[in-house]
């Protein structure tokens, strides 16, 4: 009788080459997906670090900057009005220890003068604009501009409202669905599923385990985009309320596991965009893009677009000396 190995290295060892190659070409087994929008450039409540988060004045220097996507955050008044905010409390943004669900809104308090840059500590924002906007209002004012909609409450109510201002504004195809809640996520693709969505936490690490047993590229994902932290930023500009978090080993190896240029690669590949969020430094900018991701999140629009001006710049003319090179080359041997 043969040993067991005998059967079971080519078996893996089939599989493990299988498995690669469908990783380099996943549109064998896989429909690419055909999103209307491609988003290098996003901007991270508006562009936080330049003006006060989540304004119209925000939404409109970040569009000034040649943004791609507005990210922003939605909760609902008391009176049931959609608005654009990242905390449910207004203390930190406000000063005002006021739940948006309690007030009206026109009770709503102001932002402050100036606020801290939650991705950015020490770095202070500023602004003339301190009024907390509808969601219609960005709707409205940036019509062909697609829009990342992270619903922070757990609201029936919520959901159905974003969701028909989004056909009442005819935004379906260029709105996305944001959620870390796996619950609030099902609710939103179940009131509109023709919206592209992102992965929750949870289906990230999911599609983490797929990648590193080789069953990625065997599995159908539904989703449109990957929303994840960079986690070399972590301890540096974003500095996590857990300390298992901030522990500095974990935070090695989370690097190692989730920035993999080949993960992405194969995500693009199949249609499905990858941002990284929340980066604020050039040195930052410039790694996400060099592992391949589709786009970065950033407090900082202006930075972000001076950055890829020179980067995608750069590139163009990598190309080119690689072009003439070539050329180069064959005049060479057509000489000799």
């Amino acid at each position: 009788m043969l040993p067991p190995l005998y059967y079971l290295v080519p078996v893996l060892g089939g599989y493990a080459a299988t498995s690669y190659y469908l990783l380099k070409h996943p549109l064998i087994l896989q429909k690419r997906k055909r999103l209307a929008f491609h988003c290098r450039h996003i901007s991270h409540r508006g562009g936080a670090g330049e003006k006060i988060e989540n304004t119209i004045e925000a939404f409109e220097n970040a569009v000034a900057h040649h943004t791609d996507l507005l990210e922003l955050d939605c909760h609902m008044t008391k009176d049931g009005r959609v608005v654009v905010s990242h905390d449910g409390n207004l203390l930190r943004q406000t000063g005002h220890n006021v739940n948006i669900q309690d007030v009206t809104y026109e009770e709503l308090p102001r932002y402050k003068e100036s606020l801290e840059v939650t991705f950015f500590p020490g770095h202070m924002s500023t602004g003339t604009d301190h009024r907390i906007p509808l969601l219609e209002e960005v709707f409205q004012r940036f019509p062909g501009k697609p829009i990342n909609v992270e619903i922070k409450e757990d609201s029936d109510e919520l959901i159905k409202k974003v969701s028909e201002l989004v056909k009442r504004y005819q935004r379906v195809d260029r709105t996305i669905w944001a959620s870390t809640s796996d619950r609030v996520m099902k609710k939103c693709r179940k009131e509109n599923p023709q919206m592209p969505f992102m992965f929750t936490p949870r289906r990230g690490i999911f599609v983490l385990l797929l990648y590193y047993t080789g069953l990625l590229p065997f599995v159908d994902l539904p989703e449109s985009v990957v929303e994840t932290y960079m986690p070399s930023i972590i301890n540096r500009t974003y500095f996590p309320k857990s300390s298992l978090m901030r522990n500095r080993f974990l935070v090695y190896l989370q690097d190692k596991l989730m920035v993999r240029r080949s993960l992405f690669q194969h995500l693009q590949a199949r249609g499905i965009q990858v941002y990284l969020w929340v980066l604020n430094q050039d040195t930052d900018f410039r790694r996400a893009f060099d592992c391949g991701v589709t786009g970065v999140m950033t407090d900082y629009p202006s930075k972000l677009h001076t950055f890829l001006q020179e980067y995608e710049g750069g590139q163009r003319t990598q190309g080119v000396d690689a072009q003439d090179t070539a050329s180069g080359d064959d005049q060479q041997r057509t000489h000799m």
